[in-house]
């Protein structure tokens, strides 16, 4: 066995405990960060697989920007943890069908359901650019779902506003029709005549 092949299923191991972390942490920022190791070890099988421009989006985009609101969200939301696991029981019978439809479906892929010699890595030139095809493929086999995503991040955007902004007891805010309405009588006071002390 090769140096590749033992990196390899040294990386999968992490990703895939990390994946099973994220699903049975009990608490929601531990969850946050197991995916930033599940991100961590997916972009090193990118470059594992001479994808050097995604492992690098994935480390910027996902890790940098993707995971820092998920924590600023599950901290500002205050979500009651309590409630949300007395109702577990109810939707044990669908979560248990998911899992063994993804179970069987891995299971179909991993045990012989296709050819292991066509997913063999193609070695490239030093010239080569997976940006530019990555570019070639993005922009004009796939623009539409390209653009659908696009739209779908933009509402997910202006849904995690939507849901932090409410009204909570005892906040200070400001009203920016009153602050414009107050005029210089009503803050400012010149008092005249008074002697200066020695």
């Amino acid at each position: 066995m090769g140096f590749e092949k033992i990196m390899f299923y040294i990386f999968a191991a992490i990703l895939v405990i990390s994946a099973l972390k994220i699903i049975t942490a009990r608490n929601t920022v531990h969850a946050a960060l197991f995916l930033v190791l599940a991100f961590f070890t997916t972009a090193a099988l990118w470059l594992m697989l001479e994808a050097e421009f995604l492992a690098m989006v994935l480390v910027l985009v996902y890790v940098g920007a993707v995971m820092v609101l998920f924590l600023f969200v599950v901290m500002m939301l205050n979500v009651n943890v309590d409630e949300l696991r007395a109702g577990v029981a109810r939707y044990l019978p669908v979560g248990a069908a998911v899992a063994i439809a993804i179970i069987l479906e891995m299971s179909y892929f991993i045990l012989g359901g296709f050819d292991n010699s066509q997913f063999t890595p193609v070695t490239h030139g030093a010239d080569y650019s997976n940006t530019r095809a990555i570019g070639n493929i993005l922009y004009t086999e796939y623009l539409l779902a390209f653009e659908i995503a696009a739209v779908l991040l933009l509402l997910a955007i202006v849904a995690a506003i939507t849901l932090t902004l409410r009204r909570r007891p005892n906040t200070k805010f400001q009203n920016p029709s009153e602050q414009v309405k107050v005029r210089k009588v009503d803050r400012l006071r010149i008092i005249k005549g008074m002697d200066s002390e020695n």
